[in-house]
């Protein structure tokens, strides 16, 4: 189980690697909710401006930096964001990489690997393809794996960004967060262990956790929608499930119409440049999904900007 000593080591670990990304308070009333539901504080956690565009920058630094990297370098399976923090991490390590994605990759996400000087293949549709292709190649090279979402030092990296939260402003009364295999809402939920309201939020074409929650156990979910190349885990992680079963309050469904709405809405207001996995705690408040008590001080976990920004034209 990871623990806040876990989070607290790998804190400092990455720290000359990582940025330590700002936290920006706002009145509810700015987001756009009914008047009722506005009386609360908002939190936004923009951790779309870390290095690579997500926060995955932190867990794969961590990743990198508490192992030996052997001869054939790293090696990774991504929708997108795991991949190019793995590459990020690895050309400021000087060590090769070596990514895999599934079809469903967006083209400025596979532009950014090469960019970093990755060697990209594509295996696949979703990324349970791109895994097991990536699981293939890793036994016969030797490379050292960084998982998207289910390894200690990734999940404990990720747990940072709650570190970060509560050394920046005190714990939050709630806390959103975007869930694909929960490598992001596991180290959260480490970090605040029942000191605060985690809610879990999918698209309603990859309910990885809700299914979970619903069967009793980890279960295969087939995985589609806008949110796919980020949210696309068939499976929670074996280290998230426990985790957010002790920690985290619910796990709730989005539409894409109402994720793809709130990704807007940050654009059009307040010029946030974000990929649909990072607007689906927003996209909760605007749709009513969750409505926080009066005086609440809700956090929202905006998590990756690896988009082509045309898209929101």
């Amino acid at each position: 189980m990871i623990t806040v000593d876990h989070i607290s080591a790998a804190a400092a670990r990455i720290a000359p690697h990582v940025r330590e990304t700002p936290l920006w308070r706002l009145p509810g009333s700015a987001l756009g909710v009914p008047a009722e539901s506005a009386p609360f504080e908002a939190w936004f956690k923009l951790e779309h401006l870390q290095r690579a565009g997500s926060f995955k920058a932190r867990g794969m630094f961590n990743r990198l930096l508490s192992n030996p990297i052997p001869a054939a370098g790293v090696i990774a399976a991504s929708g997108g964001n795991a991949g190019i923090a793995t590459a990020l991490a690895a050309r400021s390590l000087g060590v090769h990489a070596t990514i895999f994605v599934p079809a469903v990759t967006s083209p400025a996400k596979r532009a950014r690997l090469a960019a970093l000087g990755a060697e990209v293949v594509v295996a696949g549709e979703f990324y349970a393809d791109a895994l097991a292709a990536c699981e293939a190649r890793q036994r016969e090279t030797g490379a050292l794996m960084t998982h998207a979402y289910d390894q200690p030092e990734v999940v404990a990296g990720a747990g940072t960004v709650a570190r970060e939260i509560e050394q920046a402003a005190g714990t939050p009364d709630m806390v959103l967060v975007s869930v694909g295999g929960g490598g992001l809402v596991g180290g959260i939920a480490a970090w605040f262990a029942g000191r605060c309201r985690i809610e879990a939020l999918e698209p309603e074409l990859a309910p990885t956790l809700f299914r979970a929650r619903e069967a009793g156990v980890p279960v295969d979910v087939s995985v589609s929608g806008i949110a796919a190349d980020s949210l696309g885990a068939r499976r929670i992680g074996a280290i998230a499930w426990p985790l957010t079963q002790q920690h985290v309050a619910q796990a709730r469904l989005l539409s894409d119409a109402a994720i793809r709405e709130a990704q807007q809405f940050l654009w059009n207001e307040f010029k946030l440049a974000v990929e649909p996995a990072a607007a689906l705690p927003l996209a909760a408040l605007r749709s009513g999904a969750i409505r926080p008590r009066a005086d609440a001080k809700v956090c929202l976990i905006v998590c990756g900007a690896n988009l082509d920004p045309a898209t929101l034209a």
